[in-house]
């Protein structure tokens, strides 16, 4: 860039460099500030860590008196813990001491000269100075420092310290599980000792990362020592946090370690081995479109419990196996039914005892079936036709039902569908969460009746007596099993006399009793005459036109 000739123009670009640098200067200040705040969290977390493992020392205090055996080693072996731990966190507090200090005013000394107090809160002075922690930790070049012993780097020194404090934390575990008093208490079998020892190898937070690791953490790839990677030009505000992780992971790994002192108070940890689906509806009882909801979850159980662990549902014990049992009832009543499950389960280590209540509710209903045959769906043509809708588990107020291809009526179940032309007529009922149903019928006229003379067993032709055949008023048209209310009118016949050695002679009749004509040929019946009804009419409900019946011929005795 072209430097301008102008006075003017050349002040612009100077304030525009200066303004770049201001908001530089900004954001690096933001940055201390988030590494700062990141060391402050570090050190609280550490405060209650440390006195959840005193107040872990203390809690088992009680049940350690009942049990000389154990009181001596697993106290020694947590104290013994605790000494370790704090030694590695104060040698870490002495390395931050010497970084302040080396980044500070450099007497010597930590004190109040190494932090600055302008912006309302104690950060070190030389929280950007990249030197004294690159000198400290990996060179081990000593000037600038007045107290630096000059043994080297403290960042090897560090990272060796790390392996040695978890190699001394194990051996620590190691010797306690090998005491024959903790071992004769406890009830541990070699097993149990190597899986106990295998948990706590596998649970230790502190750790170094290894050059390989580092090597896939950095952008060109090339593998680097801990202290290079961890400290080499890192700002001191940047270093602080690390060391203090380190400490963090330290009191972490002391938490673990006294918890498993801890779990041999009672001779064994309770372990969680069975597994199983739980499924707990909200209601046992659902209707076609409504939604079935129900909360599933893991359920666990221990083998440790076997006897200290029960269920009851309405006071009735339920036999377990594995944490599971079988409960059934016979539904002896229509309606709601409510189980009150209550669980009880005891602590084998500690003796505690827990306890929890639920509740359960299912349905009784009475079994219903509707069986109907595809080819008998049939609606008459001029009859009330009765029909009952009903929907399990909806009101008879909330069902809606509809005909399309005939005529309904009724309401509340209870329906008369009317049709009146050959075909197909489709029921359509929803409501209540039932979506629309269609139900098919057909539509037929009602059956031809039979021609009938009389009330006697040869009504429908064959021998009748003179005297019986003479006291009939007509003919008449009856629907054979039939159940709907209905009754075909006979529109009219004709009737032949045919007597021994004589012409036949007919009458034609209009309707279903006998004219003045066909009266006459009645009443000259003679034993050996025969009498023919042809051409039988009758008009049923829905006709709108009569339809033609069989003959019925009648020989006179």
């Amino acid at each position: 860039m072209s430097i301008p000739k102008e006075p003017r123009q050349l002040m612009i670009n100077l304030m525009y460099l200066v303004l770049t640098a201001l908001l530089a200067l900004n954001v690096s200040a933001e940055v201390m500030n988030a590494f700062f705040d990141l060391d402050k969290s570090l050190k609280s977390s550490n405060k209650l860590t440390k006195a959840g493992v005193d107040a872990t020392k203390q809690g088992i205090q009680p049940i350690l008196k009942k049990k000389p055996l154990l009181q001596k080693p697993l106290n020694e072996g947590i104290d013994a813990i605790n000494e370790e731990v704090n030694t590695f966190v104060d040698y870490i507090d002495g390395i931050k001491d010497q970084l302040v200090d080396a980044a500070g005013d450099a007497n010597g000394t930590h004190d109040e000269g190494d932090y600055i107090d302008n912006d309302m809160s104690k950060k070190p002075r030389g929280k950007k100075n990249k030197d004294a922690a690159t000198r400290l930790m990996v060179t081990g070049d000593r000037s600038g420092s007045g107290f630096y012993d000059g043994k080297g780097p403290y960042g090897p020194d560090l990272e060796a310290k790390v392996s040695e404090l978890k190699d001394k934390l194990v051996e620590i575990y190691k010797n306690t599980l090998d005491n024959k008093d903790v071992q004769k208490e406890s009830k541990l079998k070699p097993e149990e000792i190597k899986e106990k020892l295998d948990a706590v190898l596998n649970s230790i937070p502190i750790a170094i990362e290894s050059e390989e690791e580092i090597a896939k953490k950095t952008k060109d790839g090339k593998p680097k020592t801990w202290s290079e990677y961890k400290f080499k030009q890192m700002p001191l505000a940047a270093c602080l946090p690390a060391l203090t992780k380190l400490q963090t992971d330290a009191r972490n790994t002391q938490a673990n370690m006294v918890n498993k002192f801890a779990e041999l108070v009672g001779g064994r940890e309770i372990k969680l081995n069975k597994f199983f689906p739980v499924i707990n509806a909200k209601k046992g009882y659902v209707i076609k479109g409504e939604k079935f909801e129900a909360t599933v979850q893991i359920g666990a159980y221990s083998s440790e419990f076997g006897k200290n662990s029960s269920i009851s549902v309405n006071g009735q014990r339920v036999s377990l196996k594995d944490g599971v049992g079988t409960f059934s009832e016979t539904a002896s009543q229509t309606g709601k039914r409510k189980l009150k499950l209550s669980s009880n389960v005891t602590n084998p280590i500690t003796g505690e005892k827990y306890s929890a209540n639920s509740e359960f509710e299912y349905e009784v209903g009475v079994r219903s079936a509707t069986v109907s045959a595809d080819k008998m769906n049939v609606f008459y043509i001029g009859v009330d036709n009765p029909v009952s809708v009903t929907v399990a588990g909806v009101s008879s107020n909330d069902v809606k039902a509809s005909c399309s291809g005939c005529n309904m009526s009724g309401s509340r179940g209870k329906y008369t569908v009317k049709a009146d032309r050959p075909g197909d007529a489709t029921i359509n009922v929803s409501g209540g969460g039932l979506p629309n149903t269609p139900f098919k019928f057909r539509v037929k006229r009602i059956p031809d009746p039979t021609p009938v003379l009389g009330a006697g067993p040869n009504k429908t032709g064959g021998v009748m007596g003179n005297g019986e055949f003479k006291a009939q008023q007509g003919l008449a048209a009856i629907l054979e099993n039939f159940d709907f209310d209905a009754k075909c009118n006979v529109q009219g016949y004709e009737l032949t006399r045919v007597a021994k050695r004589q012409d036949p002679v007919s009458s034609i009749n209009r309707g279903g009793r006998y004219s003045s004509d066909a009266g006459r040929l009645v009443k000259q019946a003679k034993p050996g005459d025969t009498y023919f009804f042809d051409n039988v009419k009758a008009r049923c409900p829905g006709d709108k036109a009569g339809r033609k019946l069989p003959s019925i011929v009648f020989k006179i005795k």
